[in-house]
This record gives C-alpha cells, structure tokens and sequence, in this order.
C-alpha cells in the first residue's frame, strides 16, 4: 500500500514508523526540512520538504498512484485542504484528517465532510480521544492504562503489581488451574523497561507492570484476586477546563450516576466559557498549582485529580500538589513522552499520551481486512488488535494451540454472538468470531497475514 502522510511531527512520525515496518511504501511531506530528514534517517520511507497542501508538492510525493493520505499537521486548515487537493486533483481513495477545533467537530455540520464537500473519509479530533482515554481511567482507578473492546464485553487493563499483590511469584499457568472461572488473559508484561508476551510458565513479580484482558464482568473479581479493591469515583476535581476537560465534565454530568466535578481553569475567558456551558460542574478561575484554590475545591476529598492543561509541567506538579493536599488518585495529560519515567516517583498514578491515543485511533482506519480496532502500547511496542475472524483466515477452523502465531502473539479474547469464550488451548476460533490479539510490533504483519489481510476489504 502506498501511503502519503503529511506532518512529519510525533504522530505523523509514529504512524511512518508502523507502516514502514510492516513494508507499505509511505512518503512523509512536512514543511520543516528537519522533521523530514529525521523521518528519512531513521525509517524506511522517501520524504519532500513542502506544504502538504501544494499540488506539486502533493504530486512529487506521488500521489497520483496513492491509496492514502493521512493529514496530520499542526493545522486544520491546512489538513483539510490537503484532503480536498488530494481527492479534487489526484483522486487518492482514502483521506484521514486530525481536526482539533471544536467547531469542526460539532455535529450538526457532519454534513461539512461528505465526498461532494470537504471529501474526508475519517475525522480524528486528538481532544476528544484523550477525554475518552481520561474517562476510560476514571473508571478504572486501579488501573495505569485501559481500552475497551469488543462492544465494551471486554477490557484491556494495565495493572501494576504491588507488594502486597496475593499472585505475585505464581506461574500464569497455575492461576488459571486456581481461577477456572475467571474470563481473563495475561496478555503483556513490562518488567525492567522491555515488553513481552508472557508464556504459560512466566510468573509475576512486584515492580511488573502487567496488560491483561479481561470480561466486563470479571473486572471487579480480577482487582480482588490482585489486591486492589474498586472504588466508585464521586468527587472529581479537573485542573483545566479547555477542550479536553470541557468533555470529560460533560461526560460526567451527563451521567445517571452523580459524579461531582469542579473545574480549575486559570485563563478567565476560559472558565467563562466553561461555566456558561455546564451546569452542574462548578468552575473556579485560578491556579491549579495554588493550595488555597485546591482546598476550596475540597481537594482534600477528592476521589481523583485530572489534571489536563496544555502544559506538561503545570500537570505534573498540580498532580503532586493535589496528592499531597490528600486526592486519592492522579491522573495527568503529557505530551512529551521523555516525563514519563517520573510519574512512578513522583506517586503519579497515571498518564495519558495524546501521541498513543491519537496513533491509536489512525491506526484503526488504516488496518487490513477486517480490523475494527487498534490500540498502541507504550510508546509504539505493541499493540492489540480486534478483528473479525473471516472465512478466508488461516485461523477460521484452527484451535488456539495448533495455529502458528509468533511468540510474541497472544489472544486475549474470543467473542462469539454475544458471549464471551473461555481462552484455552482447546477453543476452536470459527467464521464470523470477533478476536482480540496482542501482538509485538515486529509481529503485526504476520497477524494481519494470518487474519487473510486483504486490499479487497476497504
């Protein structure tokens, strides 16, 4: 497949870096000549220095034999009309565009986007992915990292293991005879910096971080057997209350559950807004790193902090700040991948990564046959992925321990009608099963061949 993808940036870098590794033929365009040579240094891709919305510039990329072209630059203005040149002149088949304005993203002018007006094919707006993933942690306060899939029957939870967790030192192979009844796989593990798929006789140890995919039902169980007990979420205090912490609140009042939420927002204009726009959520205009401001919001019984401004730091340390002044969970937005080893130290229980969650989503519309969803782990190490099992798959017929996955791969679940299948060696993946796969990125080609990947299915 032959790929055009503009903005050479963390994300449009990322997104290079799978298709590249998996041999698609991918061009990168950027208007900075040293995004594009760092592109063209470090992957297996062609790179031109220009605007991705220029017609020349568009044509030297080749996009007159293109199947795609991902907009993923700065601007989306300049994302929108690279879409438009890139079907108007050059009729490229597929266009994916990342929109950040709200007002792009507004409902009522869906319409904007049809072939005959502004002919993009799929919208990725990175606020709204990341007040997803937000809400997604709140939900699961245990948990450093969760994705729902399978129609929400199932779950990808990230969970660290503690000191005083029951399993720790157990072979996987002995809590599965011990846990018959649990829905739930051991899918990754991450011990001393490296990611791996565990094998039947792998334990777990204190310091792992481990992945696990588990039935909606069995979650609440899966946190008792690992030490860590579920709490409902009422008291929420947002520090920043611009795009992304607008959502999450709506969200949360949105609810029939009562989740209490307050917003600190130190930009006046901005807390305005957000004040006119909610109606339950009380909004305060200040500081987030201020201690008075934090304990008129009562941060001291807060059930969770998210603290979601546009400045890493700022997040980090209001994090710590609302930790200290006695919040019980932390959440923080960061876009620069190089903090994250502080978060362990600094007692931040988890993160959100705009770059994965956005790669995550492109990722999704760009995939082979079959593929309803993708999701990246850590920074580009892995992914899990959820497709339909067709008739035309190697795997159709196949049980789990006679089909020839590389050892980096495992399945994490089996949808069949509405049920959920036990995981075991015996199960017999049929025509029409929805599967969720974990797989290495080095092992994701193979998974798409072993899924029959085919053009035929766009």
């Amino acid at each position: 497949m032959k790929v055009i993808i503009c903005g050479a940036g963390q994300v449009g870098w990322q997104i290079a870096r799978h298709l590249s590794g998996e041999r698609n033929d991918v061009f990168v365009v950027d208007n900075n000549p040293d995004l594009v040579r760092r592109a063209t240094d470090t992957l297996d891709v062609r790179g031109i220095a220009g605007f991705a919305s220029y017609p020349d510039v568009l044509d030297r990329a080749g996009a007159r034999d293109a199947d795609m072209i991902i907009a993923a630059t700065h601007s989306d203005e300049v994302n929108m009309v690279t879409c438009q040149v890139a079907h108007s002149v050059f009729a490229i088949p597929r266009k994916i565009a990342r929109l950040r304005a709200k007002s792009y993203l507004t409902a009522i002018y869906s319409d904007l986007y049809r072939r005959d007006h502004m002919p993009i094919d799929v919208v990725i707006s990175p606020e709204r992915e990341v007040a997803d993933a937000a809400l997604q942690r709140l939900a699961l306060p245990a948990a450093f990292d969760t994705e729902t899939f399978l129609d929400g029957h199932a779950q990808l939870i990230g969970l660290h293991i503690d000191d005083d967790c029951p399993i720790v030192n157990t072979p996987l192979r002995q809590l599965t005879d011990l846990f018959s009844t649990l829905r739930c796989v051991v899918v990754g593990v991450s011990r001393d910096g490296r990611l791996f798929a565990p094998e039947p006789r792998d334990q777990l140890f204190v310091g792992d971080s481990a992945y696990f995919v588990c039935h909606r039902d069995d979650i609440t169980r899966l946190l008792e057997i690992l030490g860590k007990p579920y709490r409902q979420q009422e008291r929420v205090v947002l520090v920043g209350g611009g795009n992304v912490g607008l959502m999450v609140a709506r969200d949360l009042e949105s609810r029939q559950t009562r989740v209490r939420a307050k917003i600190i927002e130190r930009n006046r204009k901005c807390a305005e807004r957000a004040a006119e726009a909610l109606e339950k959520t009380i909004v305060l205009n200040g500081d987030g790193l201020d201690s008075t401001l934090l304990a008129e919001a009562n941060i001291e019984r807060a059930d969770a902090v998210l603290c979601v401004t546009d400045d890493d730091k700022t997040n980090m340390l209001s994090a710590v700040r609302a930790k200290a002044a006695g919040a019980k969970m932390s959440i923080v937005l960061i876009n620069d991948p190089t903090l994250v080893p502080l978060m362990e130290p600094l007692g931040i229980d988890a993160f959100i990564n705009p770059r994965a969650t956005t790669v995550s989503s492109i990722l999704r519309h760009i995939r082979h046959g079959r593929v309803r969803s993708v999701y990246s782990i850590g920074d580009g190490e892995a992914e899990v992925i959820e497709a339909e099992v067709l008739s035309t798959s190697t795997i159709a017929g196949q049980r789990i321990r006679d089909i020839d996955f590389p050892e980096g791969v495992l399945v994490g679940a089996v949808l069949r009608g509405d049920r959920i299948q036990k995981i075991t060696g015996g199960l017999k993946i049929e025509e029409g099963d929805l599967i969720v796969i974990f797989a290495m990125s080095k092992d994701v080609p193979e998974v798409e061949r072993l899924l029959q990947v085919s053009i035929d299915f766009f």
